[in-house]
């Protein structure tokens, strides 16, 4: 009888891995919406999920599904409680459909699942804390990728005695299994899953009213007026990036988590920076260019996205940008020159090494650390040789207009060229030849 149980098995698993080679792999399909259910054991660095996928076909007949999914292991798929096929293979899973979906139509799948993950989560027993740092997929199945765009019903079960802050709005809080509690949280704005994620600890919060804004700071180790201090400019921040964005801050709230360990992480409506970022500023409070950047990516980044990560610059470039651009703001001019000043040495040092390239990259696969500085140094020093170029007035008006058209949008590198070219009157190809894509260079 076993034997024939393992011969099934193996017939099965064979049969399954056919199938999936022969369907074509499509993307012919949208997520709407994501649904997870997710307990952290914080000792153990696990978690357990259980999700649910609301998606909808592009296509006359979807058959599979191709989703995300870096070393989780799928324990069941359902569709409306039946158990449906499914192969994890190449850090993702797929999943049968069947009957295939028609085009248009919205169909829901449930996952569940398990992951001790090794990235894309950082534990922190000791401190019972515990936070996402960009990798989605390595925390729940989905659509990675900075292209594609949903909603987030998320609820977390955590040990007694631990907060929690994630995307959206928190919508319900109540007592769970074994002595755990939950929180339930969403998302209503629809955003790149990358810039889904949470943060739990035990976090004292100070909530500060900035015009319809509930700015949120919390901490583990800092007082509520340090905390106050430490943020104290991110009114005005959100102030200045809505007049140079032309856009309003798109939620009602936003949280920054000062948390245990490197993090430097904005995620859709929050920010987790490091602890010692708090300890810099409240000794010297010109030291705000990492908040001022983490905020400038709810404008730059997680509402106007780079399509695909090879035009990540667009999204890195600005953000810091941005950040100088607020401090000079703040400052002064000096101040401004100062930061830029640091982007283009960065930049030389990489160049001089022989290693400048197009800032629109073929691939984002294996990013060295030169072309990590050239997406945020070489990106921001570009952007501040165009200001230079076309004169604050009509530099200003292309940032307007660029995210105005794009917000809530993915973009390209061509999409900012012609933005400011629209609005400066100018062909910029000359620029963009030189400076973005490197096919000339002046003396």
């Amino acid at each position: 009888m076993k034997r024939i149980i393992l011969i099934a098995s193996v017939f099965w698993a064979v049969a399954i891995a056919a199938w999936c080679q022969s369907a074509p792999s499509t993307g012919d399909f949208d997520v709407s919406h994501y649904d997870l259910r997710l307990a952290l054991d914080i000792g153990d660095k696990s978690i357990k999920g259980t999700e649910s996928i609301k998606f909808v076909s592009r296509t006359t007949s979807l058959t599979q599904l191709d989703l995300d999914a870096v070393e989780l292991t799928i324990d069941s798929v359902k569709e409306k409680g039946v158990a449906q096929k499914y192969i994890s293979r190449d850090r993702q899973v797929i999943i049968a459909l069947s009957p295939p979906a028609k085009n248009g139509e919205t169909r829901e799948i449930e996952i569940e699942y398990h992951a001790t993950p090794t990235r894309g989560i950082r534990f922190f027993p000791d401190r019972r804390q515990v936070y996402t740092v960009f990798s989605t997929s390595r925390w729940m199945v989905c659509l990675d990728d900075p292209d594609k765009r949903a909603t987030l019903g998320l609820t977390l079960i955590v040990p007694s005695g631990l907060s929690s802050i994630a995307n959206g709005q928190m919508v319900g809080q109540r007592g769970a299994e074994n002595g755990r509690i939950s929180y339930e949280w969403r998302q209503s704005v629809s955003v790149p899953t990358y810039t889904f994620g949470f943060a739990v600890g035990k976090f004292r919060t100070v909530t500060v009213r900035h015009g319809k804004i509930d700015l949120q700071y919390a901490s583990e180790q800092y007082s509520d007026d340090e905390l106050r201090n430490v943020f104290r400019d991110t009114g005005d921040m959100i102030d200045f990036y809505e007049d140079r964005a032309g856009v309003k801050y798109p939620y009602p709230g936003y949280t920054q988590v000062l948390a245990a360990g490197g993090v430097e992480q904005e995620m859709s409506g929050f920010t987790a920076l490091r602890e010692t970022y708090g300890r810099d500023v409240l000794a010297d409070e010109h030291a705000i260019w990492l908040g001022a950047h983490e905020l400038a990516h709810q404008w730059w980044g997680n509402m106007v996205t780079n399509r695909a990560w090879t035009h990540f610059w667009l999204n890195e470039g600005m953000a810091s940008f941005m950040a100088s651009a607020y401090k000079e703001h703040r400052f002064g001019r000096s101040e401004y020159l100062r930061d830029i000043d640091k982007y283009r040495m960065n930049y030389e040092k990489v160049r001089a090494a022989g290693k400048d390239r197009s800032l629109v990259f073929p691939d984002w696969k294996s990013p060295t650390a030169e072309d990590r500085t050239l997406v945020y140094d070489k990106g921001a020093y570009v952007i501040h040789l165009l200001r230079e170029e076309l004169g604050d007035s009509a530099f200003w008006s292309g940032i307007r207009l660029y995210t105005r058209k794009y917000f809530g949008k993915s973009v390209t590198t061509p999409d900012f060229q012609h933005a400011m070219e629209g609005a400066s009157k100018r062909d910029l190809s000359g620029f963009f030849d030189e400076w973005v894509y490197l096919r000339k260079r002046s003396n």
